[in-house]
């Protein structure tokens, strides 16, 4: 089955099957959060991306192997309501952006700055530093040897906009300018974007509505 992308809570999972790396998507919990676990093929290693909510839906993804790590976007609650269950059921290490991880309730066993590696396996993820939404999220890029990079943005970029800076002028300037210069100043328009809620996009299909966004304010 070609992926889409496209999840609902309650659903099965979508996979994304890439030659090093394999993407599963699920939905969770009440506000429709996005968790993604991803597979290194050659060692089995596994890593997942915000324990959002519903730590069994969670769990029965990962299955028998466990994960290594859980990465959390930022530090707001429905991007970590099942993080607590996951961790004591699979021993992970945490990691967090450094701004955010006082607002985790779980301990942050590694404080990401912008540029720091992410391994799972023999795949090597890299956080970029995306602050407004929060002031420590996290996205996480893959750059694929092998095609186009993928990229975990959280909250911090959806199709059609930025995330939520709550009408605060200061804020939204910050994460615009991330997001422009962190991640698409340096990746192509065929970058697959995996947001923290709802459907994916491409760098590509987001671009050309930059000015839009920015003349908005939001």
């Amino acid at each position: 089955m070609t992926y889409s992308g496209a999840v609902r809570v309650g659903g099965p999972a979508d996979v994304h099957e890439l030659p090093d790396l394999m993407i599963s998507k699920v939905a969770v919990g009440p506000m429709d959060n996005n968790a993604y676990l991803l597979r290194c093929r050659a060692t089995g290693e596994q890593l997942l991306i915000d324990a959002a909510d519903d730590a069994s839906t969670l769990l029965t993804l990962i299955g028998d192997d466990g994960i290594a790590s859980v990465v959390t976007t930022h530090q707001h609650g429905d991007h970590w309501q099942a993080l607590a269950e996951v961790v004591a059921a699979t021993g992970a290490r945490t990691y967090a952006g450094r701004e955010d991880a006082a607002g985790i309730p779980v301990p942050t066993d590694v404080l990401l700055e912008d540029g720091d590696g992410v391994a799972v396996g023999n795949v090597r993820l890299t956080a970029r530093h995306l602050a407004g939404h929060t002031p420590g999220s996290v996205a996480l890029v893959y750059d694929d040897p092998h095609g186009h990079p993928h990229v975990f943005t959280g909250d911090c970029l959806f199709p059609g906009g930025v995330g939520n800076t709550r009408k605060d002028p200061e804020a939204f300037a910050r994460l615009l300018h991330d997001v422009e210069t962190r991640i698409f100043d340096v990746l192509p328009d065929e970058t697959w974007v995996y947001p923290g809620h709802g459907n994916d996009t491409t760098l590509g299909a987001e671009r050309p509505h930059l000015p839009e966004w920015r003349a908005r304010g939001w």
